[in-house]
C-alpha cells in the first residue's frame, strides 16, 4: 500500500509540473535561429532567438511570437531585418510584464533594419500616384485599395538599436516602418528605442497606433508621408535625448489631400543638450509641417524645444513650424491643421511660425489653442517601457 501511495504521489507531482501557466507552471524558454523566408505558419514559443539576415514573412503566412521572447540580431553577420510582406501577418503577443523585445548584440543605434510591414491600403505618393516603391532596400511595391488590410497584431513590442541601411536602400530604416498598412492591423504598446533614424514612419495607409514610445531616436520621433490617414491614434510619447530632430515630421508628399490623420494625447519632450542628428541640418522643432502635411492633434504637451547654437548662430526651437508657403496657404489657412489644448514649456517659439520670414503663419483662432491643464500621453509604466532598469517614461 505504501508503494502504491508513493507512486500516486509521484504521478500527481508530475501532472502539476505540466499544467498551464495559469497554474503557475514554470515554462522553460527555448532557443533557436530565425532566418530566410518563412513560407508556412509558425509559432515561436517563449524563448531566446537569433534573427539572421533579412527574414521575410510570405503572403498568406502567419508568424506568432509568444510573450516574453527576446530576438537578437548581430550586425557583424550582415543586414538583418524582419519584413512582413503584403498578405502576411505578424502576431506578437507581448504583455506589460512580458514584452517581446527585438534587439541587436552590440547595442549600437543603426545596427539592423527593425520591423518593416507592407500592406495594400491606399497611399498618395509624390505626383499623386497610388503605388510606389519602398526605400528600405527591399525595393518592393506598396499601395492599393484595401483600406482594411490586416497585417496582424503587434502588442507590447520593443525594437532596439534599429536604423540600418539595407542593401542599396536610399536611406536608413526605422524602428518600425509601415508601408501602406491597413486599418485592421493592431499596433498597441510599442517602443522604438535608440534607433539611428525615425522611431516610427508611415508611408501612406490607414493603420492607427496606440500607446507608443519613441525614445532616443536620432532622427524624428514620429514621421509620415504619402497620405497616411490613421484616425484612431492616441497616447504617443517621445523623449529625445543625445541626438534628435523633429518631435513629429508631418508631410503629405506635396498632395493637398482632403483627408488627414488624427492623434490625441501627445507628449513631445526634448532633453537639455539634445542636438540635431547632423551638424548643419538644424531640425529642433516639436511639430514640423511641410509638403502639404496636415492633421488634427489634441491634448498635447511640448517641453524642451529651446534655443540651439551652432557655428555662432542661435536657432530658436518652435512648438509648431510651417516649412513652406503652400502648406501655410492650403493646410493652415484651409483649416486642415488643427492643434488644440497644447501646453508648452521650455520652448523658444510658443506661437506657430514659418521657416522663413516670408511665411506668415496665422492660424484660425479655434485651430490652435493652448491650455495649462493639458495632460499629454497617459501611459502605465512596466517591463515593456523599461530598459536596463531605466523607465523610459519621464
Amino acid at each position: 500500500m505504501k508503494k502504491l501511495l508513493l507512486s500516486l504521489a509521484i504521478i500527481a507531482s508530475t501532472f502539476t509540473a505540466c499544467t498551464s501557466s495559469d497554474d503557475n507552471t514554470t515554462v522553460t524558454p527555448v532557443t533557436g535561429e530565425i532566418t530566410g523566408t518563412i513560407s508556412a505558419n509558425k509559432t515561436y514559443p517563449l524563448g531566446t532567438y537569433t534573427l539572421k539576415g533579412i527574414v521575410k514573412i510570405s503572403s498568406g503566412v502567419t508568424v506568432t511570437f509568444d510573450a516574453g521572447s527576446t530576438i537578437t540580431s548581430d550586425k557583424t553577420t550582415g543586414d538583418n531585418a524582419l519584413v512582413v510582406l503584403n498578405g502576411g501577418k505578424l502576431i506578437i503577443n507581448g504583455t506589460a510584464t512580458q514584452p517581446v523585445v527585438f534587439t541587436e548584440k552590440s547595442a549600437t543605434p543603426g545596427s539592423w533594419g527593425g520591423i518593416i510591414m507592407y500592406g495594400d491600403a491606399p497611399i498618395k505618393a509624390i505626383g499623386g500616384v497610388t503605388t510606389s516603391t519602398s526605400e528600405d532596400g527591399n525595393a518592393l511595391p506598396y499601395g492599393g485599395t484595401n483600406a482594411d488590410h490586416d497585417g496582424g497584431s503587434l502588442k507590447y513590442v520593443r525594437v532596439e538599436y534599429a536604423g540600418a541601411k539595407l542593401a542599396d536602400g536610399t536611406k536608413e530604416n526605422n524602428g518600425f516602418t509601415f508601408y501602406s498598412v491597413g486599418a485592421k492591423t493592431v499596433l498597441d504598446h510599442l517602443v522604438s528605442y535608440k534607433g539611428a533614424d525615425d522611431g516610427y514612419e508611415f508611408f501612406g495607409g490607414t493603420v492607427s497606433m496606440t500607446n507608443a514610445i519613441s525614445y532616443g531616436n536620432f532622427d524624428d520621433a514620429f514621421d509620415w508621408q504619402d497620405g497616411w490617414q490613421g484616425k484612431n491614434n492616441s497616447n504617443w510619447y517621445a523623449y529625445q535625448t543625445l541626438k534628435g530632430n523633429f518631435g513629429m515630421e508631418i508631410e503629405s508628399s506635396n498632395n493637398n489631400n482632403a483627408y488627414w490623420p488624427k492623434v490625441t494625447n501627445i507628449t513631445l519632450k526634448r532633453e537639455a543638450g539634445c542636438t540635431p542628428e547632423v551638424a548643419g541640418d538644424v531640425q529642433v522643432d516639436a511639430f514640423q509641417f511641410k509638403k502639404e502635411g496636415n492633421g488634427e492633434y489634441s491634448n498635447i504637451i511640448i517641453d524642451g524645444y529651446g534655443d540651439y547654437t551652432e557655428a555662432g548662430t542661435v536657432y530658436k526651437g518652435a512648438a509648431v513650424k510651417i516649412q513652406d508657403a503652400s502648406t501655410n496657404t492650403n493646410q493652415v489657412n484651409g483649416n486642415k491643421i488643427i492643434l488644440t489644448s497644447v501646453k508648452i514649456s521650455n520652448t523658444s517659439q510658443v506661437n506657430p511660425v514659418g521657416a522663413t520670414s516670408s511665411i506668415v503663419v496665422s492660424f484660425p483662432a479655434a485651430n490652435f489653442t493652448t491650455s495649462s491643464t493639458a495632460t499629454g500621453a497617459s501611459l502605465t509604466s512596466g517591463a515593456w517601457s523599461t530598459v536596463g532598469g531605466v523607465n523610459l517614461i519621464k
